[in-house]
């Protein structure tokens, strides 16, 4: 035991700094890139939703539309995402290289994820809530902000935890084309380099990333839960 902590200590002197900004730029991707998709997919989501036959504001030609541009974005396997965008990345950022360019097609691809998300998480809200506010004269916009979301917030909040998780996966992938983090150090160093160690290394800290990020959106989606605390 004491030889491995010795190992790793000395693994850590000689690559702690690289490894603390393959971290930092992780969690860079990871949640700007969370926070851009909701902000895109969250109304995208709603209007989905709503927008159903059986919705609150039936459109249907809306709802295909919708309907199809999620799927389409969903179907594209994302390492073929990252290349095919990659004209988009460079006008955007202008470069193709690193975690602000990374961001863009990982948004990309988590922003009809989250829109599938939302609009299959408000489906799941109760109905009889739902009339019992159109019953008292609440509009389409109150029912949507002040029924809707609020009934399905803490379904939401794992959602979004869900959507990080994924995104942690997309980041490893994005380091395949410079898009740095923990995924390009352990391309670069555990793969092309046959350093198993650093390989181990970034793979357990992606492990820890993925049951923190779980265990906290279980956390804040259980104190947030007003149906559970009323149960109990």
């Amino acid at each position: 035991m004491n030889q491995i902590i010795e190992y790793l200590k000395v693994l850590l002197e000689d690559n702690g700094s690289m490894i603390a900004q393959g971290i930092m730029d992780t969690l860079y991707m990871v949640f700007v890139s969370t926070a851009v998709s909701y902000i895109l997919g969250l109304p995208i989501g709603i209007l989905a939703e709503i927008s159903r036959k059986n919705g609150i504001f039936p459109m249907p030609f809306i709802n295909r539309l919708l309907g199809l541009i999620i799927n389409i974005g969903r179907s594209i396997p994302f390492i073929i995402l990252l290349v095919f965008v990659m004209p988009v990345t460079r006008l955007v950022t202008g470069t193709t290289i690193g975690p602000e360019a990374a961001t863009v097609p990982l948004i990309i691809a988590a922003t009809p994820f989250i829109a599938r998300l939302i609009e299959n998480t408000l489906h799941d809200v109760d109905g009889g809530v739902i009339e019992a506010a159109r019953a008292m004269g609440a509009n389409t916009l109150q029912i949507i902000f002040k029924v809707m979301l609020p009934e399905s917030l803490p379904s939401m909040v794992m959602g979004a935890s869900l959507s990080m998780i994924t995104l942690v996966g997309y980041t490893a992938m994005a380091g395949i084309v410079g898009g740095r983090g923990l995924g390009d150090i352990a391309m670069r160093f555990g793969y092309y380099r046959y350093q198993v160690d650093i390989m181990i290394v970034t793979i357990v800290l992606l492990v820890i990333f993925v049951q923190a990020i779980q265990s906290i959106g279980h956390i804040v989606s259980k104190r947030i839960d007003k149906r559970g605390k009323g149960e109990n």
